[in-house]
């Protein structure tokens, strides 16, 4: 089994857990594909900034939990655990996504 890196992030009343590892892009947030968990695009691009700029979109599986606040809160909760997570799984991408204003 590959390693598994974990990251907590929050936003207003939200709070999410996110679990990262390898794999092929699988999005599953409160066991639903993203894509339907989340109704509007641009709550989805927000949850996926910090993939995308470190170009791990698809070459990582997430699993969320979150809960509180509203859909907004909760995809920048989710925007900040992966942050969280991608950093523990390789610290020298601090820098980078803190340039981008998510850590």
């Amino acid at each position: 089994m590959s390693e598994r890196y974990y990251g907590t992030g929050r936003r207003k009343e939200a709070t999410a857990r996110v679990w990262l590892e390898d794999g092929e892009g699988t999005l599953v947030v409160n066991k639903q594909p993203l894509d339907e968990y989340f109704g509007r695009k641009v709550d989805r691009i927000v949850a996926l900034q910090a993939l995308e700029l470190v170009g791990k979109r698809a070459s990582v599986n997430l699993k969320v939990n979150v809960s509180g606040g509203g859909k907004s809160g909760q995809a920048g909760a989710i925007r900040h655990g992966i942050t969280r997570a991608l950093m523990e799984m390789d610290p020298e991408l601090r820098g980078t996504l803190k340039k981008a204003g998510f850590v």
